[in-house]
């Protein structure tokens, strides 16, 4: 878990109850001085302090017109409740966490991890809670487990999970509000989720491939404890199967640059005839373009490629890249929006929200 993880300020126990809506804002003109308290609130609003105070925490036991003079009050006066005294007493922290179990570098150059992130801010927007971002390292499960347990946060959205992360199982067995982006590789336990068809997406990328006229498609196929590289896969080889055409012409690569590179490099030695590759992400593919190019092959020409995501690297490279549409933003959206519905108290179905894949059309294919 990064170091960079937001926490919860400190704050003293408050003497009563009452004293979590204490805090402080900017002073209108004209008042006593110095930051408007809760005792401010509750004589300009002409309810006790005690009312005053559950109204700002949520209004538990308050009439509608006491709300209404609160709410006036904290305009006028421009009070702000502390944050950290208040979770006291709903027992809230008004945060949620992202968590990523992922290497710090991957994090950080992956654009996969922005667009969740855009995604899941949008979501949040209109709330007061914060986000919290756990950059889960590896080996560090049960550091990251214990920090979501133990009500640092109120709900959880998950990304990149790997079949050993067993994060799914944490989260289940702790109660804590959450959902996962991509579906986790547990089978006997029911998780919400959002997720891209990935088999689909395997097979737009490859039909596509088989149409131009390629025989000897590769694939270089993501990590095969996540279901995104293990359904991407299947794609590819269902549809090669169903032309009568071989498919054995598979490197595995972890999503990066680097393990495209060095995938490409062992298929064309061991597939020297390829004439298409399949990669399960963009960075992978640009991996791959830059094999090609230093061993002389030309793209299209001489091998076509498809990636898959569509963030952004593919348009910034020589050719452009055909690639398979991710809608990551829009899926950490949903995920958010899901979050959200928990923490409220609304019903929310166990059922996965499925996004459809897209192919887009360039020169590298």
């Amino acid at each position: 878990m990064t170091d960079s993880t937001a926490t919860m300020p400190a704050a003293a126990p408050p003497t009563s109850p009452d004293a979590s809506a204490a805090g402080g804002g900017p002073r209108p003109r004209g008042g006593r001085g110095g930051a408007p308290t809760l005792e401010e609130v509750a004589e300009l609003a002409g309810v006790s302090r005690s009312t005053a105070s559950r109204a700002i925490n949520g209004g538990l036991r308050v009439s509608p017109e006491a709300q209404a003079a609160v709410e006036s009050a904290i305009a006028q006066l421009g009070f702000t409740p502390n944050r950290a005294a208040r979770s006291l007493v709903t027992r809230r922290s008004d945060s949620v966490a992202l968590v990523i179990p992922e290497p710090d570098e991957r994090v950080l150059t992956d654009p996969f991890f922005a667009g969740t992130l855009n995604g899941l801010s949008a979501a949040l927007s209109s709330t007061d809670l914060q986000l919290v971002l756990l950059i889960v390292r590896p080996g560090d499960n049960a550091r990251a487990t214990r920090y979501l347990r133990h009500g640092h946060v109120d709900g959880a959205i998950v990304v990149s999970h790997h079949q050993d992360d067993s994060l799914d199982r944490a989260l289940a067995d702790s109660g804590l509000p959450h959902v996962f982006v991509g579906r986790p590789l547990e089978r006997d336990r029911e998780v919400r989720h959002v997720d891209l068809d990935n088999a689909l997406g395997g097979r737009l990328a490859t039909e596509h491939l088989v149409r131009l006229g390629r025989r000897r498609v590769a694939t270089i196929a993501g990590p095969q404890d996540m279901a995104a590289g293990l359904d991407r896969l299947g794609g590819w080889r269902d549809v090669l199967r169903e032309a009568g055409l071989p498919d054995d012409a598979v490197a595995f690569g972890d999503f990066t640059t680097a393990g495209g590179a060095a995938a490409a490099t062992e298929l064309l030695e061991r597939h020297p005839d390829l004439d298409a590759i399949f990669a399960a992400s963009d960075l992978m593919a640009v991996g791959a373009l830059g094999v090609l190019a230093e061993r002389g092959r030309t793209v299209p020409g001489d091998v076509a490629i498809v990636g898959y995501d569509n963030l952004g690297v593919a348009e910034s490279t020589k050719p452009q890249l055909t690639t398979v549409v991710n809608p990551v933003v829009a899926m950490a959206r949903r995920a958010g929006e899901l979050l959200l519905d928990q923490l409220a108290g609304r019903p929310v179905a166990v059922d996965p929200v499925i996004f459809p894949p897209e192919l887009v059309r360039r020169q590298s294919a």
